[in-house]
């Protein structure tokens, strides 16, 4: 992470998380892990500012479900800067009984694969993520929250920036190698979001809490949307797996899946509001 990267910004008072930022302005994340999970889930959380971002892609540009682009205010949040881990979804199988999801690489349990601890876990449903993320006290991201974590605050294509997608920002387009597909979550720093989100580009899709409408850009809220109000069919996924061409891996693609859905690409991470989950 760049110096400029750890002033601090925006006035955040809150008892339930430690990450701070002072004086508003560039995006600064400040890690830490937060207090109230502390001894379920440790991993670093990275703050995201209060204020506006460019949200969806102008008309003509990307896929009609990302038009039109637009403003959007967010109170601020933090967020996982990882990928939930299979090392800390056993955590919460082993402490809560939840079941465990399938193994994508081979027979038996999870548990008996060696190597995998710091891959992110796939094969979850969107009940699955939901739960995990209550058990560590957060929530899952909306999908303008994921947006902005991913994008920053310029409209960028990918979460580095306007440069093309490389193999050593992200990891996608690729075909199933068994334990070699995914990658430990972090381990491609050159992918880095602009506030030290990590990931936010292929490996592993990410459950987010919204229901999908691809009309819904037309008629959201421009201040803290969390989804059409209707409950609908399936819920809104993002950034793209290791499978996933280059269209799908931009911070304005939109993907989407029905709640039992499993699948080799997808996991999740958590986010935090300012004043609890």
């Amino acid at each position: 992470m760049t110096p400029g990267l750890r002033r601090r910004t925006t006035c955040w008072k809150t008892m339930t998380v430690i990450i701070a930022i002072a004086c508003a302005g560039a995006q600064s994340p400040v890690i830490a892990a937060s207090p109230a999970s502390k001894e379920l889930d440790s991993v670093p959380m990275v703050t995201i500012p209060a204020g506006e971002f460019l949200m969806g892609n102008p008309e003509g540009k990307g896929r009609a479900d990302e038009w039109p682009q637009r403003s959007v205010y967010l109170d601020a949040f933090a967020i996982d800067q990882v990928e939930v881990t299979n090392e800390r979804y056993m955590a919460f199988v082993t402490t809560t009984g939840h079941r465990n999801p399938p193994n994508p690489y081979a027979t038996g349990p999870l548990f008996s694969v060696k190597g995998i601890e710091q891959l992110p876990v796939v094969q979850t449903t969107w009940y699955d993520a939901k739960a995990y993320c209550a058990w560590a006290k957060k929530r899952l991201p909306t999908e303008a929250e994921w947006e902005k974590a991913a994008r920053g605050t310029d409209g960028r294509v990918f979460p580095w920036g306007n440069e093309p997608a490389t193999s050593k920002r992200a990891n996608f387009d690729r075909e199933w190698e068994e334990e070699k597909t995914l990658y430990p979550v972090g381990s491609l720093p050159g992918g880095d979001s602009p506030y030290g989100v990590k990931d936010m580009a292929g490996n592993a899709r990410e459950w987010v809490s919204d229901w999908y409408d691809p009309e819904y850009y037309k008629h959201a809220p421009k201040m803290n949307p969390k989804g059409p109000d209707k409950q609908g069919v399936v819920r809104s996924i993002r950034g793209g797996s290791w499978h996933s061409p280059v269209a799908d891996i931009t911070t304005s693609a939109r993907g989407r899946g029905g709640f039992a859905l499993q699948t080799h690409g997808t996991g999740f991470r958590c986010a935090r509001s300012a004043d609890g989950p």
